[in-house]
């Protein structure tokens, strides 16, 4: 089952907050370098992040098994394998 993080904009706004979910899988650097990316980002930028575990999803695994990381903005693919911590903020900023 997947984590959810959440964490509120230090501006405070009443709107939802954006989501941001992370497929990824155990066992796998690149999906805890970008945990550890989006941590960090996630008190500055306010979002709430989700982990979800691809290996307990068939359809997911089949899905994204050759690109974890994957990274979604309110179910929009932004990256994979690394985090672009500019087209997130990019993307984050836009909805503001």
């Amino acid at each position: 089952m997947g984590r959810t993080i959440a964490c509120v904009a230090a501006s405070g706004g009443a709107g939802a907050l954006a989501e941001v979910t992370v497929y990824s899988k155990p066992d796998c650097h690149l999906c805890t370098e970008a945990m550890l990316v989006l941590r960090r980002l996630q008190d500055e930028l306010g979002f709430a992040l989700h982990e979800q575990d691809i290996s307990a999803d068939e359809a997911l695994h089949r899905a994204y098994f050759e690109r974890i990381p994957v990274v979604a903005l309110d179910g929009e693919e932004l990256c994979e394998y690394r985090v672009s911590e500019e087209l997130l903020r990019e993307r984050l900023e836009s909805r503001r």
